[in-house]
């Protein structure tokens, strides 16, 4: 098979009926009786190209028209009109063979069997896809190799940490070589050292296997580590279709830095600091990146007056915000 994106999408629209419920006990009666519906445009001519091998983030709020538009990329719903060509297949008319050339990872949702051991449940992955069972055995080891997993492959599923099932969720996904793998919060629940663990993997596995990685996400460590373009979706269209380096330049440059302080503690008098907010002995210090670094300004903290210390990106919300009000 010959292509040249691994995701082609040209002017897709999906609207919804939502049934409208007055409210009280009344209103309730009343929409059993005379239901009334309104449309909702979930998607709205939306259009963009993912190249083989990219690491895409397809990002938003919620309501934003994501996860819609994923569930007609990997036909479990279909577009009132506009067309879908992923690995050169219409998701439409050829469900059954993409279904074999992808794969899905829902953060919240699991697929492993859990009284079973990762091992087993590799297995019955490479059953359900028809694989025989020399070339599954052969993908476990390989896969045991490159995920150093030889500790807990063995051990049921429900005994294994978080991040370990976490790591066996995308190990599964991956039996029958998906040339896609969709990624939906994919680090949704962990804590910071199995979040970098889980980024390590889908570098990896984007670096081995050459997968593109179509991966949405409210973590904007996941997107800052892992892509190299951002699509931003708001209100069921397209915001923002750019680089990571483009982003991260105009968009994502001020960093949040948290800390626990003492009453006398000074803020450094730095150009680089846009903001300084404070609730007791709680203080919030903005830093634009682009004017000093993140390091220089650490260097200059007296940490004997502080007591915790956390830094972070502006949460996803803000950014777009942020892009809205600079486009407005």
């Amino acid at each position: 098979m010959i292509f040249i994106k691994a995701i082609e999408v040209f002017k897709i629209s999906k609207k919804f009926k939502v049934k409208i419920k007055e409210k009280g006990l009344y209103g309730s009666i009343k929409s059993i009786l005379r239901p009334k519906y309104k449309e909702i445009l979930a998607v709205d001519n939306v259009s963009f190209s993912v190249n083989q091998g990219e690491i895409l983030a397809f990002i938003g709020p919620n309501g934003a028209g994501k996860s819609t538009t994923i569930k007609m990329l990997t036909s479990i719903i279909y577009p009132d009109n506009g067309k879908i060509s992923v690995l050169g297949l219409d998701p439409t008319t050829n469900r059954k063979k993409l279904t074999k050339n992808i794969g899905t990872i829902f953060g919240q949702k699991e697929q492993l069997w859990a009284h079973l051991t990762p091992y087993d449940n590799f297995k019955f992955f490479g059953a359900i896809y028809d694989l025989p069972s020399n070339l599954v055995e052969k993908k476990i080891n390989d896969f045991k190799n490159i995920f150093e997993i030889d500790k807990f492959i063995n051990v049921p599923v429900k005994h294994l940490s978080l991040g370990q099932r976490m790591i066996c969720e995308i190990i599964a996904s991956l039996i029958h070589e998906p040339k896609i793998l969709f990624l939906d919060e994919p680090t949704i629940g962990l804590d910071p050292v199995i979040k970098e663990e889980i980024r390590k993997l889908i570098k990896k596995l984007n670096e081995t296997f050459k997968t593109t990685i179509f991966l949405t996400s409210h973590d904007i460590g996941d997107i800052e580590k892992l892509c190299n373009r951002v699509i931003i979706m708001n209100n069921g269209k397209i915001a923002i279709d750019v680089s990571m380096e483009n982003l991260k330049k105009n968009y994502l440059y001020i960093k949040m830095l948290e800390l626990s302080v003492s009453d006398t503690f000074v803020v450094p008098n730095l150009p680089g600091i846009t903001d300084v907010k404070k609730d007791g002995r709680k203080l919030k210090i903005y830093i634009d990146s682009n004017l000093i670094s993140i390091s220089k300004v650490l260097n200059l903290l007296d940490y004997s007056q502080i007591s915790d210390i956390n830094i972070s990106s502006l949460p996803l919300e803000e950014v777009i915000s942020d892009i809205y009000r600079r486009r407005i």
